[in-house]
């Protein structure tokens, strides 16, 4: 079974990128859907022990969590000592399921790829990307997102060129959907040839 890491900074159209892949019958493991679930779940009561103001309806409020680690190193790093090994775990279920099943390729949806070393446990890394100007205004375009913020999210992502220097392949998502889904099915006839 090979597996693709999937990765990209805010804004650069990854999560659309990974449907492309599910609409080419992929299994993927979304990162994020699994902190989302995680947040209404598992992660709760650890994560109220240390920072009781974050939960409401024993459900971890996104918002109040950004705002209490956005400019706290230490805390920042408490949650994900919590959050992060929950998920590799969901990973490693996802992982197990899928080889169980045959699955000859699936993907592993990471925001963090590169920032949480998770690139050792990929075969081949997928970089979505798209030019600056595109990722700020689609990021700028979302709803409570400020320029602030942004800037804050972007210094705690590793830059795109690195990531675009470490990747097997990049996706520019910048010319749109056509163009993108092109090389998604590309890439896929070079990863099922890899597997086989």
């Amino acid at each position: 079974m090979l597996v693709l890491g999937l990765t990209g900074s805010i804004g650069m159209g990854k999560s659309t990128t990974a449907q492309m892949f599910r609409d080419e019958g992929i299994p993927v493991h979304d990162a994020d859907a699994e902190v989302h679930a995680l947040y209404r779940g598992a992660a709760v009561g650890p994560v109220a022990a240390i920072f009781p103001e974050v939960v409401r309806d024993r459900v971890i409020d996104r918002a109040l969590l950004r705002a209490r680690v956005l400019d706290d190193g230490t805390a920042l790093r408490q949650i994900e000592s919590i959050v992060h090994p929950l998920v590799r775990a969901a990973r490693e279920a996802f992982l197990a399921e899928m080889k169980a099943k045959g699955a000859a390729v699936v993907v592993l949806d990471i925001p963090l790829l590169f920032e949480t070393g998770a690139e050792g446990e990929v075969d081949r890394v997928v970089v979505v990307s798209a030019p600056e100007s595109v990722q700020k205004a689609r990021v700028l375009a979302r709803p409570g997102m400020t320029a602030e913020h942004y800037s804050a999210i972007l210094a705690k992502q590793m830059p795109d060129a690195e990531k675009r220097r470490r990747a097997d392949w990049v996706i520019e998502t910048g010319d749109g959907i056509g163009p993108a889904r092109a090389k998604v099915r590309a890439i896929l006839a070079e990863a099922r040839v890899l597997a086989a």
